[in-house]
């Protein structure tokens, strides 16, 4: 398998990634790489190119060396290692002094850059400077207008660097503080995510967010199943309350059709669609079956009671394992459009569906993949001539008139009640004879006022019996947009229940 190696990655996850490179990197003069503490901290914020340059090392040994190891290089070298290696023939600055290098480090700290960074750079490269150093390096940033509090942000390094009788001691002490300098850092962050998931609002306690739907559907069903067990123990029927726990055919689908296919297609956790789904269809399936039987005996009892544990089961598993998954990853924008899409499923053990504010004042696009021309639908997207080939593939005569009796559309295709391309955009009445008019118009009228949403004509013509159904065309608003007309050939129906 090719070995890739990205030069813009830590030596930290490189080394951890592919262990062989540590011993590598030893032989080329990076010494430091076999020291727990310095590689669990300083190299965390090192590169190859960048400990390279620090220790002097040619980057062409390192690439050679790399190379000849089976290594493949990938990601771009820092500028200025670049920059040398390409110019080799341009004149090289003078080094800058120790005290000018220790300046450096304490104007990055002015410049904002973590702390932690800072001292892992300066344990690295200054493990053997002298305090007078350190003093001179502040002296003259002082003088330079530096304030005293920013030199002094490093005087916790100082002190570790140089307590301890040995050179040993004394750099060990410097590690052990930048370990606990990241430590803090980690712990400050890990406080911080804490204060921030505190002041997040748990989904179920928003009202008419899905997972507060869902989680009111299973402390009724808890309820539910725990009075069909009392009964049971009692040796009495479950009446009533068997119906009731049926319809949590309404809870598991949508479950299937909302959380189980959002949580594999679009973040890989394939578990509950793979285990909690078949579950679900098996214990749905079983209370089907039971609903049979009439000889409610012994057996029937020890399925009945069978079912119902696993359905006690299932509402652990939601409650402790599915919901916080959804809550976890479903992003905002997610529930809004499950939110909107339960409003499709009936009410299910009595659970009323609330409004959720929010998602109601967000609009919510579920095409996610629009191309330049489509149709753009609440529920899809299509081009013009996917759209024309669907309506036309429906075994329907469909005509459309909208709410100033205006013809504004046919599909295509052969008919019985013929509809010439000439009669559109005009009234209704003109492609009707006159006896005709005042029952077409009666219907429309039924439809505007909203004494009516439907009117079913049967009638027989050419030996063939038709169904003309016409349906009033309202918006969610149910403000009047127009009226339906469409003509279904009943041939096939009376040949299927004539056999």
């Amino acid at each position: 398998m090719e070995k890739k190696l990205d030069l813009s990655r830590s030596v930290y996850e490189l080394v951890t990634e592919y262990p062989e490179l540590a011993d590598i990197l030893y032989n080329l003069g990076l010494k430091d790489i076999k020291n727990p503490n310095m590689f669990h901290s300083v190299a965390k914020l090192m590169t190859i190119p960048k400990g390279a340059k620090m220790r002097g090392i040619p980057m062409e040994k390192v690439i050679f060396a790399l190379m000849s190891n089976g290594f493949t290089l990938e990601g771009n070298m820092p500028s200025d290692v670049a920059k040398e290696e390409t110019k080799p023939e341009e004149k090289k600055e003078e080094p800058l002094s120790r005290t000018e290098q220790l300046k450096n480090y304490l104007r990055r700290l002015s410049k904002g850059e973590s702390l932690e960074s800072v001292r892992a750079d300066f344990v690295s490269r200054f493990s053997d400077v002298e305090a007078y150093e350190i003093m001179e390096a502040e002296q003259e940033l002082m003088e330079e207008g530096v304030p005293l509090n920013e030199v002094q942000q490093l005087c916790d390094i100082h002190s570790a660097l140089f307590h301890g009788a040995t050179r040993e001691e004394q750099i060990a002490n410097a590690e052990e503080e930048v370990m606990a300098s990241q430590q803090r850092a980690w712990m400050k962050q890990m406080q911080e995510e804490e204060e921030a998931a505190k002041e997040k609002k748990d989904p179920k306690e928003i009202k008419g967010h899905p997972l507060s739907t869902f989680t009111k559907e299973i402390i009724v069903l808890t309820s539910l199943i725990e009075d069909a067990f009392k009964r049971l123990d009692a040796h009495q029927e479950l009446g009533e309350l068997f119906p009731q726990i049926r319809e949590l055919s309404i809870h598991y689908a949508k479950k299937g059709d909302l959380l189980y296919p959002l949580l594999k297609t679009r973040y890989d956790i394939t578990g509950p669609s793979e285990v909690m789904w078949t579950v679900d269809d098996e214990i749905r399936d079983e209370l089907n079956q039971l609903a049979k039987i009439e000889n409610h005996d012994t057996s029937y009892e020890a399925r009945l009671r069978a079912v119902l544990k696993r359905a006690q089961e299932m509402i652990y598993k939601e409650d402790n394992i599915l919901f916080p998954i959804c809550a976890e990853n479903f992003s905002e924008e997610e529930w809004f459009t499950i939110y909107q899409d339960s409003k499709d499923y009936p009410v299910c053990f009595g659970v009323e569906k609330e409004v959720w504010e929010k998602a109601e004042a967000k609009k919510v696009s579920k095409a996610t993949d629009i191309k330049e021309g489509e149709v753009v639908l609440p529920s899809g997207h299509m081009t013009v001539a996917q759209l024309t080939a669907v309506l036309n593939t429906i075994p329907l005569e469909i005509s459309f008139v909208d709410d100033k009796n205006i013809n504004r559309y046919f599909n295509e295709g052969h008919k019985v009640f013929k509809r010439p391309s000439m009669a559109l955009d005009r009234e209704v009445f003109t492609c009707h004879p006159p006896k005709i008019e005042p029952m077409v118009r009666e219907i429309l009228d039924s439809f505007r006022s909203g004494e009516k949403d439907s009117v079913d004509v049967w009638m027989n013509k050419n030996g063939r019996t038709y169904l003309v159904r016409y349906m009033a065309v309202r918006d969610k608003q149910k403000n009047y947009l127009g009226a339906l007309e469409v003509v279904q050939d009943m041939e096939f129906a009376k040949e299927h229940f004539a056999k």
